[in-house]
């Protein structure tokens, strides 16, 4: 019975919930987009490219010519238009995710504008005699003992 309690835990977490809700979803979307490319684009294209029928451009990699229909239907065979359906509606299906997922993170993240990059003031100079780094408003050096040139400050 602990394994049921746990199961019960796991099943009912929203996570887990949402996905399934997703899948569901994701499922009867891609039903859509099938009868989308099957029922309406696929014939608009074989009817622009000459009556070409997408469901039957197949290759068949044996000769057919003294075949049963029967051993025709199991012959191995390339089947190209079915898979230009299947690629059509993947790349719509594709092509919707990456809007939602785009709108979604720009839901999330709010519109942010790129704001330009403030240069930072420089903190230390190079002295002119031994070369090194010494704080900006340093009028002598730490490391040689020079004078140094007080450089004009904005404040």
């Amino acid at each position: 019975m602990k394994i049921m309690k746990e199961f019960r835990e796991f099943a009912v977490k929203g996570n887990v919930i949402d996905l399934a809700v997703g899948v569901i979803i994701g499922g009867a979307f891609g039903k859509i987009v099938t009868s989308l490319v099957n029922d309406m684009i696929m014939p608009l294209v074989g009817r622009l490219l000459g009556q070409v029928n997408f469901k039957a451009w197949k290759i068949p990699l044996v000769s057919t010519e003294n075949m049963t229909v029967e051993q025709i239907e199991i012959a191995p065979t390339l089947y190209i238009g079915q898979f230009l359906n299947t690629l059509i509606d993947f790349l719509i299906i594709a092509f919707c995710i990456f809007l939602m997922v785009k709108g979604i993170n720009t839901l999330r993240n709010g519109i942010k504008k790129e704001e330009p990059a403030v240069e930072a003031e420089p903190v230390e100079k190079d002295c002119p005699f031994c070369f090194s780094q010494v704080p900006i408003k340093a009028t002598r050096c730490k490391f040689c003992t020079s004078e140094l040139e007080q450089t004009a400050q904005t404040s």
